[in-house]
């Protein structure tokens, strides 16, 4: 632009410099015709300050203006706490809950392809770990997705057994139990799940938390739907990662219990524990004064039994709710032991998901 500008000094076309046409004088009193030599250069000078200064001028407001635009988006969302989004999102007083960072993205949107598929989507609420997720969520998808300070390092929180991942896994309590104070139920599920049929009506009667038993050993169809025996390690093998509350003094007392026990058992180098243990202990600590329901296997098996007992899955073939990909480490075998079961939705679905193709 400068440069362009300090060619040539552009005259003022009004000014008594300016040139005009070779007469006498009293011919350049006459008025100036638009079609005479002198008018078009007027004409042309004007077009060519109108076509060089406004657009410039006019540029760095539009920007600023976008700019401050896009400045205030995010700023919403930053300020965007767990109750707003959480009354924006609920239906019937129920919500989906899941805990995500960046590196999750296309698990996310592989599990809400399957939810969307039940019809459930709009009871989600994604719990975003760090900004990024915060602000891709809600670009494509306004409102579901909240972040609770302080956020967590994305490129440590996905390594199963590192320090990043146990605080990154360690937080899920803490928001199940807000979530239960603003009087809501709740279900939360890791997204390396699909789901294949509707889980609400496997929610049986109004205990106060239902889950899922974590262990590959066959059990009866018609099991028990209590608390299982504590095992070798003196506590039970309960997932952490399918649980759903409802909003009932039991259900607040197992994730207080489960935060202390987090608390007691803190990661090291020695010991790399993650949040399950925990929820086990609270679970075994809290089992006279809360009203536990194991939901049914068959319905909602866990990976070390699904992907390894072909046998058992044909013999259950049709009852299978919720699959979760677990026992296996590591996003690309987690991807491909889905698409080997034809459960990655998202290379030929993406379009169902709320979020669209990431």
């Amino acid at each position: 632009m400068s440069s362009f500008l300090h060619q040539r000094p552009i005259q003022n076309p009004f000014s008594n410099s300016y040139p005009v046409s070779p007469r006498s004088s009293s011919t350049s009193q006459r008025p100036i015709s638009i079609f005479s030599p002198t008018g078009l250069i007027i004409l042309l000078s004007l077009m060519v300050i109108l076509g060089v200064f406004v657009p410039w001028s006019g540029m760095p407001v539009a920007t600023f203006s976008n700019s401050k635009k896009a400045s205030s988006s995010l700023a919403k969302w930053r300020d965007y706490t767990l109750a707003e989004a959480a009354s924006f999102v609920a239906k019937n007083g129920t919500l989906i809950v899941c805990a995500v960072s960046q590196p999750y993205f296309p698990f996310l949107n592989n599990w809400l392809i399957s939810i969307t598929r039940q019809k459930h989507q709009e009871k989600v609420l994604v719990i975003a770990e760090d900004y990024a997720t915060l602000y891709k969520v809600n670009e494509k998808w306004p409102g579901h997705a909240v972040l609770v300070p302080p956020a967590i390092d994305s490129q440590t929180a996905h390594k199963f057994g590192s320090q990043g991942f146990f605080n990154f896994t360690s937080r899920r309590p803490q928001h199940l139990l807000k979530i239960l104070e603003l009087g809501y139920n709740v279900m939360y599920n890791d997204v390396d799940m699909v789901w294949l049929r509707d889980p609400f009506p496997y929610l049986e009667g109004n205990h106060d938390v239902y889950f899922t038993d974590d262990m590959a050993a066959v059990k009866a169809l018609n099991h028990s739907h209590d608390l299982p025996p504590p095992g070798k390690k003196g506590r039970t093998y309960i997932c952490s990662c399918m649980i759903f509350l409802r909003p009932k003094d039991g259900a607040k007392l197992v994730m207080k219990k489960w935060i202390e026990e987090l608390q007691a058992q803190p990661w090291s180098k020695a010991k790399k524990a993650n949040d399950q243990p925990a929820f086990n202990w609270a679970l075994n600590k809290t089992a006279g004064l809360v009203d536990l329901y194991l939901l049914p296997q068959a319905a909602f098996p866990t990976g070390g039994l699904y992907f390894k007992n072909q046998t058992w899955v044909q013999q259950t073939k049709g009852m299978h709710v919720i699959i979760h990909n677990n026992y296996i480490i590591g996003f690309e075998k987690k991807i491909k032991r889905f698409q080997d079961y034809g459960l990655w939705l998202v290379d030929d679905h993406a379009l169902d998901s709320p979020l669209g193709r990431l």
